[in-house]
């Protein structure tokens, strides 16, 4: 375990707690039922907006029950850490946050963001980089399309040809050389991060594709990307400004490769649980945007497919073990399966893995805690499957009491849901994303 020190920032003002006596169950019940929108409120103090990612919830979300429902030094638990919202905001808490993941970019960028970096190390490095790379770019292209092609099995390869100019592979390559040369491991984590969030961005990627933060990357071949090197000098000054902004605190941060079926913790050990598992049958894909920087960090396409069906809320049916259901979300289950019985199979297997995952929650929470747990409902077939509501009786079989189901309004521009290239208001995936639940678990005191 390492600690960091950091200032919690002016922006991020700690909430007020103005019934400190009243009964933790009805403190939960009350945080449930007040402003869970958080609509014109900042997301990009601190270190939140180092890189994107989807689904993201607002910091304000984590921040308000860590707050109310901790004291510092208690341990704060997002068992599929994602882009690291819960963990940072228990950082800058003074809260013992443990994360967990199975995805290689969410861990890299998890950890930079709770990693405060020297400022004036990473300046300098990064704009060595930019020189080193523009040097090699102009007097030793010869070596870098040599090592470009050295780089990759012939698989990763035609997804890089597919999806990246031969002129933005050279690029990239002389920047990741660069930065695969820094021996401060800090600094290089920090500066992998900018390389990965100039191909993964809002606009303006250096690939070909559209929108790669909504995970479902199209290809669009009249597209001219900017250069890697305009790109990352750019980026790098960005995110040496949300650097900056760090300051000091006392949270202490484990981070653990690790899935949230089967969590590396002893029983009865954590003080409060916040995560937003994925939603069912990958309608957020993040494998399919994450590959395009893992590849650049010594990934294969095959390493990262075969990881990608060990996601929680994947499509692969083989090898999977189904549980049994509680009534309500076995019926949804037959009622999809009358229409599609993949799909139902499908949504059986989340609910199943949402069942293991609930119960690892369960069991590490200590009794009489919390466990908060963002959601959002998907369509199959044209039915909701009704996910609050499932996941909500399937808290309760395995031991937790059902405090509240909250809604909670959405900014899509902020929350960052798959994106259309035209708006259609009657279609599916509109209908069903501007709203999540947070869904409020208590395991009963013994």
């Amino acid at each position: 375990m390492t600690t960091w020190q950091l200032q919690l920032p002016l922006t991020a003002k700690p909430i007020t707690r103005t019934q400190p006596d009243m009964p933790y169950r009805a403190r939960f019940e009350d945080l449930l039922s007040g402003d869970l929108d958080f609509h014109g409120k900042s997301s990009t103090y601190a270190s939140h907006d180092l890189h994107s990612f989807p689904a993201k919830f607002p910091p304000q979300l984590p921040r308000k029950f860590i707050e109310w429902l901790t004291d510092p030094e208690d341990r704060v638990l997002d068992p599929m850490v994602g882009s690291g919202t819960t963990i940072l905001e228990a950082f800058l808490l003074g809260r013992r946050g443990i994360g967990f993941d199975i995805d290689p970019l969410a861990l890299r960028l998890c950890k930079a963001k709770v990693t405060p970096a020297a400022l004036k190390e990473v300046s300098e490095t990064g704009y060595l980089i930019l020189r080193g790379a523009e040097r090699a770019i102009t007097q030793e292209r010869d070596s870098l399309i040599e090592s470009l092609h050295h780089r990759f099995d012939d698989a990763t390869q035609n997804f890089i040809d597919y999806w990246f100019l031969p002129e933005t592979q050279v690029e990239l390559t002389a920047l990741i050389r660069e930065i695969e040369k820094v021996q401060n491991v800090v600094t290089r984590d920090f500066l992998e991060l900018v390389f990965s969030a100039i191909i993964i961005t809002k606009s303006s990627g250096v690939s070909l594709a559209r929108d790669l933060p909504h995970t479902r990357p199209h290809k669009i071949n009249e597209k001219k990307p900017r250069s890697a090197i305009t790109n990352f000098q750019r980026r790098l000054k960005k995110n040496l400004q949300s650097l900056g902004a760090l300051a000091q605190g006392t949270g202490k941060i484990t981070l653990l490769n690790g899935n949230a079926q089967a969590l590396a913790l002893q029983d009865n050990t954590v003080d409060l649980i916040v995560t937003s598992p994925p939603y069912a049958a990958n309608a957020i894909d993040y494998m399919r945007a994450h590959k395009f920087s893992l590849v650049w960090f010594g990934h294969s396409v095959k390493e990262l497919s075969k990881l990608r069906r060990e996601y929680i809320g994947g499509e692969a049916l083989t090898d999977i073990h189904l549980l049994e259901m509680p009534s309500f979300s076995q019926k949804i289950i037959s009622s999809i399966a009358s229409r599609d019985e993949r799909k139902a199979k499908v949504l059986h297997r989340y609910y199943s893995e949402m069942t293991r995952s609930l119960s690892e929650m369960y069991r590490v929470l200590k009794p009489g805690k919390a466990a908060v747990v963002v959601v959002g409902t998907s369509t199959m077939r044209g039915m909701d499957t009704e996910t609050q509501a499932c996941l909500g009786e399937i808290g309760e079989s395995v031991g937790f009491d059902l405090v509240d189901i909250a809604v909670r309004k959405l900014d899509r521009n902020k929350r960052m849901m798959p994106a259309r290239r035209v708006t259609r208001p009657e279609s599916q995936i509109e209908q069903r994303m501007h709203e999540e639940y947070v869904i409020g678990l208590r395991k009963p005191k013994t």
